[in-house]
């Protein structure tokens, strides 16, 4: 005589236990422990503590994400999963006999770090007076070079070749290399050195360390101000809160979408492909003449 064993009903496990016991899981990974908390907070909240986790469905899910319908798609793809590995675990310990995220589907995420800026509101940029010198220096030279702003920021003033409107950089691997800018970069320039011969081309906000780890060499520092290179976080941040300015969104721009952005518009212009040479560690093109 054979046995049917009859369907299993719903599990009657509290949602709360339910999510107590599924975030121990996480005890040694901190980080995705708090992720998974905040989501997990906004689902019991909405049904109770005392909510049966086996009562979860589809229309619950949505309820929860709906609150996160206006932020980025990260954020909502990020709260999406957290909901969903709550939900295989609870299917895997049989608290759930269905997936009560099967409607929701995660967001296309938009790399906004790689769209390329149009040469108007760049230009605007480079031009707004509200920021300072130095400040404009940068970025025009960053858009015209095609450079890393790392590689641009360590830049002393003997690397300069103003003449031939290039300086000598260190590429990641130890080469060096030139990089070469344009007519608005070559006018700048001046200006922002005012006759230094020695010293960062870009000065930091404050005096560098005269000992330890982290003193720079005495000829990557200013003598006259004691200011070494500016870190490449600082301008990063700068850039970022000036560009928020002329952002009609008002998120601001990345220094690697100024890169990307002088690739792209040389490459409209019909710049040839032996212009180009690969830089390290990148599959994007920059213009470079290598020594």
């Amino acid at each position: 005589m054979s046995v049917i064993p009859l369907p299993r009903a719903a599990s009657a496990v509290p949602l709360a236990v339910a999510v107590d016991r599924f975030l121990d899981r996480f005890r040694s990974d901190p980080g995705t422990r708090t992720t998974y908390a905040e989501t997990l907070a906004r689902l019991v909240a909405l049904v109770g503590d005392r909510f049966a986790t086996g009562d979860l469905t589809p229309e619950i899910y949505e309820a929860v994400m709906a609150h996160w319908d206006e932020r980025a798609a990260n954020t909502w793809n990020k709260h999406l999963s957290a909901l969903n590995s709550f939900a295989a675990y609870a299917r895997r310990q049989d608290w759930l006999t269905a997936d009560p995220g099967r409607r929701l589907e995660r967001r296309k995420v938009t790399r906004d770090r790689d769209k390329a800026l149009p040469r108007a509101r760049l230009e605007r940029l480079f031009t707004d007076g509200r920021f300072p010198l130095r400040e404009r220096v940068l970025w025009r030279m960053a858009y015209e070079t095609c450079a890393r702003a790392d590689e641009l920021l360590q830049l002393d003033v003997p690397d300069l070749d103003l003449e031939f409107r290039r300086g000598r950089v260190g590429e990641k691997g130890g080469d060096n290399a030139y990089v070469h800018w344009e007519t608005p970069t070559a006018r700048l320039l001046p200006r922002l050195l005012q006759g230094r011969i020695t010293g960062p081309v870009f000065l930091a906000d404050r005096r560098a360390p005269t000992s330890g780890k982290r003193a720079p060499a005495l000829a990557d520092i200013d003598p006259t101000t004691g200011r070494g290179w500016l870190s490449c976080p600082r301008a990063e941040y700068l850039f970022k809160t000036a560009s928020k300015l002329h952002d009609p969104h008002g998120k601001g721009y990345t220094l690697h979408q100024l890169r990307h952005s002088g690739l792209k518009h040389l490459a409209e212009k019909g710049r040839s492909a032996p212009s180009y040479r690969p830089s390290s560690g990148t599959s994007t093109w920059g213009r470079w003449a290598t020594t």
